[in-house]
This record gives structure tokens, sequence and C-alpha cells, in this order.
């Protein structure tokens, strides 16, 4: 009886999440193309604006990588009535926070301030769109910036080329190919004209989305973001057509070199679909149950039972256009990286083969819901998930409804998904070894 009322109860409570967690916004377009989505919460004196730009890496000539990310630290140099190295001070003077980043499909900015200072926030992403000042200086500083940045979170973090290694191998035609922090000599060779350019065809209210959330009034704020956002100028319509890879039919394999490591990895690659999809969110899932957390199956398997692996770790690594699913591990004691894609290979093979557990099924949706939930719990959380599903995923309510998503996925997908992805004639054997200089010695 006990039992029947504890089920009862967590039906209970997962429906109030459902009910509760409902994020309603208003989304319009102004006369110029800008996106705008409004969020009122009144629940805290706060406010998020932020503005996402549909530009990332991908959007880059290839001799001329890393302009996307440059153009995140750039574009806070400072404005027509902003001053350069005033920014970051006029936010905390006012008791607010602010950052950006860019991945290889967009890049985001924004601020939170006291709901008082929601006029001064729309003025300041109203100034980076209209007036940056883009000079030889800023492009000087901010060189030098993305180039220290380039070396402590990559080239001297041991396994930071991983990724690299990996798009590299994956993506023969596609964009996807090079990194996001991009070439530094390719910046190094860019013009102030390239960067100019670069800014009147990417940086324009027709390719943004403008999010307001918090504490807010809908009519006032719909007035300070015309008022704002209104008169400035249209761009060009952007024009994309990126070329398809041709599909992987046969295991390839390769390997890459990291002075900054002792140990080395593994990393098995496959190639799967945009996380616009359904088999991508089935992909989630089928990572949570391989490595997530200590009693995921990999991690049970590799590291705690037959102690042949530091760590192991499976992710779903979803773009717009196509995704990575990896595998990555690491070896312990007189373990091969061979031993490791065999057990690897085994696992894999179960689940392509039976399907999961009921207890294991429901453990699943339980971390999903509990990642729905923590996702919507702050309006900086809610201002960046509207804007995502807004900008590369087309529909601003999956904010609402992709956990319905999730909910509704079966144990006979999961197991025919694991099918269809990870065969081990589409797939990447990449060895990640230490340097070349390091393995003669030994």
């Amino acid at each position: 009886m006990k039992k029947r009322l504890f089920s009862i109860a967590s039906l209970m409570l997962v429906g109030w999440f459902a009910q509760a967690q409902e994020v309603k916004f208003e989304e319009y377009d102004l006369d110029n193309g800008l996106h705008v989505i409004l969020h009122q919460d009144n629940g805290a004196p706060v406010v998020t604006t932020s503005v996402m730009y549909h530009v990332g890496a991908k959007d880059e000539n290839p001799k001329r990588t890393g302009f996307a990310h440059f153009f995140e630290h750039l574009l806070f140099e400072g404005t027509k009535n902003i001053g350069r190295g005033e920014w970051f001070k006029i936010v905390s003077s006012n008791g607010g926070s602010n950052n950006a980043n860019t991945s290889d499909d967009r890049t985001y900015y924004y601020e939170v301030f006291p709901s008082n200072n929601l006029e001064l926030g729309l003025w300041m992403e109203s100034e980076r769109m209209l007036h940056p000042v883009i000079n030889q200086i800023g492009v000087d500083t901010q060189n030098e910036v993305v180039k220290e940045e380039k070396r402590l979170r990559v080239d001297n973090q041991p396994y930071g080329r991983i990724i690299e290694f990996i798009k590299k191998n994956m993506f023969k035609k596609h964009p996807y190919r090079w990194t996001t922090i991009g070439e530094m000599a390719h910046l190094d060779a860019a013009t102030l004209d390239e960067f100019l350019a670069f800014n009147k065809k990417f940086y324009v209210p027709n390719n943004a989305t403008l999010v307001v959330a918090g504490d807010i009034n809908i009519p006032s704020t719909k007035k300070l973001v015309k008022d704002y956002f209104g008169d400035i100028p249209r761009g060009k319509d952007i024009e994309r057509s990126f070329p398809k890879e041709d599909p992987i039919t046969k295991e390839f394999k390769a390997k890459a070199y990291d002075p900054n490591i002792q140990i080395p990895a593994i990393i098995a690659a496959y190639r799967t679909a945009s996380f616009k999809t359904r088999d991508a969110r089935i992909l989630d899932m089928i990572s949570t149950y391989l490595s997530g957390g200590k009693s995921s199956k990999l991690y049970k398997r590799l590291v705690d039972d037959k102690k042949m692996a530091l760590a192991v770790q499976a992710v779903n690594l979803s773009q717009e256009d196509y995704g990575t699913y990896a595998l990555f591990a690491l070896p312990l004691g007189e373990n091969t990286l061979e031993d490791l894609v065999k057990e690897i290979d085994d696992e894999i093979k179960k689940l392509q083969t039976d399907l999961i557990s009921e207890k294991d099924y429901q453990k699943l949706q339980n971390k999903f819901e509990n990642n729905f939930v923590n996702s919507n719990s702050s309006v900086e959380g809610i201002a960046s998930s509207l804007a995502t599903f807004n900008v590369l995923y087309g529909d601003t309510n999956l904010i609402n409804t992709e956990i319905d998503i999730y909910r509704s996925i079966t144990r006979e997908e999961i197991r025919d998904i694991a099918n269809k992805y990870l065969k081990t004639t589409q797939r990447l054997l990449l060895e990640y070894l230490p340097s070349e200089k390091d393995a003669e010695k030994k």
C-alpha cells in the first residue's frame, strides 16, 4: 500500500513539475527583422537582457577561422557612446554581470541587472548592434587576448585538443571541420576591412534574437525595445549553403599527439544527426545510460568492476547541422587502448541487442526530468533557453515541450538508435597519444 501511494505521489509530482515549470513568453518581430522574446517573471527584482546572433564558426572563411569567437571579444571593446574599456565598468557599477559565448552555430551576449536597470541593458545591447567601434587598436588588443585564451584552454591543457582532432577527422567538407577558436595565423593575417565586413554581414537585427526575461512589464518593455532597436537598419539577407558530408561506411583510424599528457586515450567517434532531431535526443539518453554517473554501465564496468580505466565517458556532441557521438577512455595499468575498445564495443552490442531494464529506463527519465526543472530554474537560464530554441531549433516553445519528447522515447527506440548510429563500420578510432618525443623515450 505504501509503495502504491508513493507511485501516485511521484506521478503527481511529475505533473506538478510539468505545470509549474511552464514558461510563458511573448514573441514578435520588429520591422527590421529583429526577433523579440519577452518573458515576465516578477518573483525577484532581476532582469536578463540577451542577444543571440545566428553566427558561429561554421560561417567563417576557411582561411579566416576564429572570426566568430574573436567577435565575442571584440564587441566588448566599446561603441560610439561607450568608451573603450568602459563596458564592464558600466555593468558592474550598476549592480550587474555580463558575459558572452560562441559555438560553431551561434554567438550569445547577455547582461543580468537589477530590474530597475532594464533600460540600461537594452541600451547597451542596441549600442553593440548599431554603433560598435571596430578599429585596429581593438583588433590588436583582442588578438592577444584570444591567443592567451588558446594557450591556457587548448594548447597547454591536457587533452585540450581532442575535439580539434575529432572534428578534423570526422568532417572533410562541412565547416565543422575546424575549431571554434580557430587558427591564430588566420587572425594575424586578417585585415581591418575583413573584420568590418564580417560585422556588417552577421551582427544585424535580422540575424538576431533579443530576449528580455525577468521582472518586467510587457507593454512598457515593448516600447523600450522599439525605442532602442526599432531604427537599427536591417542587414542583407544571409544565405547559407554548406556542403554535405559523405557517409562513413568503413571504420578508419587516426593518431594525434599531445605534449601535455602522459596517459594515452582512445576515442571512438560517430557522425550523427542534428540536435533538432528525435534521434539526437535518444542519443542524449544513450550517453547518460552509458556514462552518466558512477552507476552508469561503462563507468561501473571499466572503472569500478574491472578496474581497466581511469576514466570513461560517452558524449553526444550535437550541433545544428550534424552531431558527433564520442566515446572516450583512459587505460589503467597494463591495459591497452585495444582492450578498452573491446570492452566498450561489448557494452554497445548489449545496447543494440537487448532492451535496457525498466529500472534503468526510469532512472533515465528521472534524470531528464531533473535536467528540465534545473534548466528553467533561473531567469538567466530561461533567457538562454528561449534564445537557443528560437535561433537554432526554430521553435521557441520547445522550452516547454522538449521534455515531452524525452518522456515519449521508448526502450525500443534506444536499442534501434544504437543500431543505427553506433556501428563499428561508421566510426573513427582516434588514438590520442603523448607527444612523439615522449613516446620515443619510453
